[in-house]
């Protein structure tokens, strides 16, 4: 009859998990006392409760669980798996990891680097990822009796790296963005002027108002507050704070949005100082907006108090980048309307490109 081991004669009961495995009731267990186990279970259960990296045996048809100490942060608030199925211990994420195990018994490892799984191992579901290595195990006769789980949880490094690849491509997009509203910028600057000298004024003036744009853009981990985009385009054309007034709900803007706004926001200062309510010491423009529950944008821009307004011979750069790009940014339509008592102009359009965006 064989003897019982003793706790002190176990080298694991020097680990949590290994005081756990010698204490444990194995009698009741498909392994059986661990007097019984074959050598090849005692020297493997031996060296994974001595590592300090993440490991555990899985023994037997049953896929009976034995881990060290290392393992204990993979399982997170899950019951203790020392002499439970691996297979229950991982019950929702089975049948991704199932085939995996099963093609490890039959002789084969496998090797999966950064593995996608929905477990639950707090009180809600999660998206969690593990690079591991499934390697069979032999028995004293040589033949598969089990496997050997070492693993080491990648998630903070996958999230890390998704984050990273879209803020690369949120770069990318903006600088494309950028180049393509600098392109649109000063060609149309270029066939407008009359001169050499009035378009290289026109082209620095335009592009500095584009440079404030992005400086306000990068600035934002998020979005760009609809108000701060109107506020920092109009500032530098306003020689005291009442000559505008400015209102509206708080709206969020992406950055393509919040590039054409600013654009299309300087356009108007720069025409209203030259030539409308801006230019004259009792003129004022109104600048109001609203938003419904549908995220339905009507922007209104409103001169009163300067010079009488005519209808412009030609239809310049700035009212077909306002009426039209601008316009587009917003999946709407803009209007430039000439009032005699002042120039009107009103964009139409949605917040909801934002989230489409």
């Amino acid at each position: 009859m064989e003897r019982r081991v003793r706790l002190s004669e176990l080298t694991w009961a020097e680990s949590r998990m290994g005081r756990i495995v010698a204490e444990f009731d194995w009698s009741k267990n498909p392994l059986g006392p661990i007097e019984s186990w074959p050598t090849s279970l005692k020297t493997i259960v031996d060296v994974t409760l001595s590592s300090k990296f993440p490991q555990a045996v899985i023994w037997g048809p049953e896929f009976i669980t034995i881990h060290n100490d290392a393992f204990l942060p993979i399982l997170g608030n899950k019951p203790l798996a020392i002499g439970r199925s691996f297979a229950d211990v991982w019950a929702e994420a089975w049948s991704e990891i199932g085939p995996i195990a099963e093609k490890a018994y039959t002789g084969e490892p496998t090797y999966i680097e950064n593995f996608p799984l929905r477990i639950r191992r707090k009180s809600f579901d999660e998206l969690a990822h593990f690079t591991f290595c499934y390697s069979p195990l032999r028995d004293d006769e040589g033949k598969v009796a089990g496997m050997v789980d070492t693993v080491i949880e990648t998630t903070d490094t996958v999230r890390a790296k998704q984050i990273q690849d879209v803020l690369r491509r949120e770069l990318v997009h903006r600088v494309k963005n950028t180049m393509a509203v600098t392109n649109a910028v000063v060609s149309a600057s270029m066939r407008h002027a009359t001169n050499l000298a009035e378009a290289r004024d026109t082209i620095t003036r335009r592009i500095d108002a584009l440079g404030k744009a992005q400086n306000l853009i990068s600035a934002s981990d998020d979005g760009v507050l609809l108000h701060d985009v109107v506020v920092n385009a109009l500032a530098p054309h306003l020689d005291r704070d009442e000559r505008a007034t400015i209102s509206g709900p708080a709206a969020e803007l992406t950055s393509e949005q919040a590039t054409g706004m600013s654009l299309a926001i300087y356009e108007l200062a720069t025409n209203a100082l030259k030539y409308g309510a801006l230019s004259v010491e009792q003129g004022h423009v109104a600048i109001r907006w609203t938003i419904d529950e549908k995220k339905a944008l009507r922007f209104k821009w409103r001169e009163s108090g300067g010079p009488a307004v005519s209808v412009p011979s030609r239809t310049g750069f700035g009212s077909r980048l306002n009426n039209q790009i601008v316009a587009s940014y917003f999946r709407g339509r803009a209007e430039t309307d000439y009032q005699p008592e002042g120039l009107h102009f009103e964009l139409n359009g949605s917040l909801a490109a934002a989230d489409q965006a």
